[in-house]
């Protein structure tokens, strides 16, 4: 954690090297990771990738969360660890395997491949938070709805989504920071016409090095710190059975 928040007072150093302790303070790294095309658009670009990643993965995961706790079919443990596997599986495992199936697409260096890719990564942290919501949730509160005659539909929207919205926002936040963050399956799927920040900030550390690496990266931690507590947060307000 230490070399973590070493970035930090490196990001307000007055000299035009990265030192520490920071020769002076100035706000100037700032101002150009703003100023400066690449790092603003690089910023824009990976907002929207990680809001329309949040979006997808948050759909598919608590549909797939529904279907892994509630179903009863055959094969429903190896469904579940094919949908888990990305946890598990080495990044530059799955960002090569992606990389010869979208170019075979042809969606490599597009928004639409690169949300596809951290979809795929960020659906099992939707599946584990909405599947542990489910499986604490009071059934009975869903099984004296229908008795009074709720179809499964109105069960569902009435009842059950706000019982697990906890867990369902709390992956949504997940995922977002999942996309947020993530630089292996984005330098292979990127392109020099759309980049996110990460791949940005990998592209500017190969050539030169000046301390706007370190304003970005302190910005890129204070989003990912702020969007984890928050997911806290959120996930401690699910209901106990």
């Amino acid at each position: 954690m230490a070399p973590t928040l070493v970035v930090v007072p490196m990001s307000f150093t007055a000299s035009n090297a990265l030192t520490f302790p920071p020769e002076g303070l100035s706000t100037r790294w700032y101002e150009k990771m703003v100023t400066d095309p690449q790092w603003s658009t690089g910023f824009l670009n990976s907002a929207k990738v990680a809001f329309l990643t949040a979006i997808l993965a948050t759909v598919l995961g608590t549909l797939a969360a529904l279907g892994t706790v509630r179903g009863r079919f055959p094969g429903r443990g190896a469904v579940n660890g094919l949908i888990l596997s990305p946890l598990i599986v080495p990044v530059i495992i799955i960002a090569i395997g992606m990389f010869s199936v979208f170019v075979r697409w042809k969606i490599t260096g597009s928004i639409v491949g690169l949300v596809l890719a951290h979809t795929a990564l960020a659906v099992p942290f939707v599946v584990v938070n909405v599947a542990t919501s489910l499986r604490s949730m009071d059934r009975n509160l869903e099984q004296a709805a229908q008795s009074l005659g709720a179809g499964p539909v109105r069960t569902f929207r009435r009842i059950t989504l706000p019982l697990i919205l906890p867990g369902v926002l709390a992956g949504g936040l997940f995922a977002f920071i999942t996309s947020w963050d993530e630089v292996v399956v984005s330098i292979f799927l990127t392109s020099a016409r759309f980049r996110t920040l990460p791949v940005e900030m990998w592209e500017q550390v190969r050539q030169v090095v000046d301390p706007t690496v370190a304003a970005v990266s302190t910005t890129l931690l204070a989003v990912t710190t702020t969007l984890l507590l928050l997911a806290f947060v959120v996930r401690r307000q699910a209901p106990a059975r």
